[in-house]
């Protein structure tokens, strides 16, 4: 391996983990205040969807498919079916819209 590389990959390694464990090691009272609790709660997921938005419409090589799969995916969810059903008819509408 290159020396670099492992350069790199223990950078890497060092500030992901300062990232992680300096809030811990920082803050030691209670977060107070509902409007920040209620920001850091959502965090993940506007993360998860910031970076998956993209790939989804992407994936196919074509918008329109990727976008028809993503709204017959919403559709689904908001109708509350089951992760597997909503990941089948998303792949079935890719699909289907692909071959027009």
């Amino acid at each position: 391996m290159d020396k670099s590389f492992l350069a790199y990959l223990a950078v890497m390694a060092l500030i992901t983990y300062l990232i992680r464990a300096l809030p811990l090691v920082l803050v030691k009272k209670k977060i107070g205040g509902r409007f920040l609790h209620s920001f850091l709660y959502y965090v993940p997921y506007v993360c998860l969807a910031a970076m998956t938005f993209p790939a989804i419409l992407t994936a196919t090589g074509s918008y329109v498919s990727g976008a028809a799969a993503f709204a017959v995916a919403l559709l689904a969810a908001v109708c509350r079916r089951g992760m597997f059903t909503v990941a089948l008819l998303a792949c079935l509408a890719a699909f289907l819209t692909g071959l027009l």
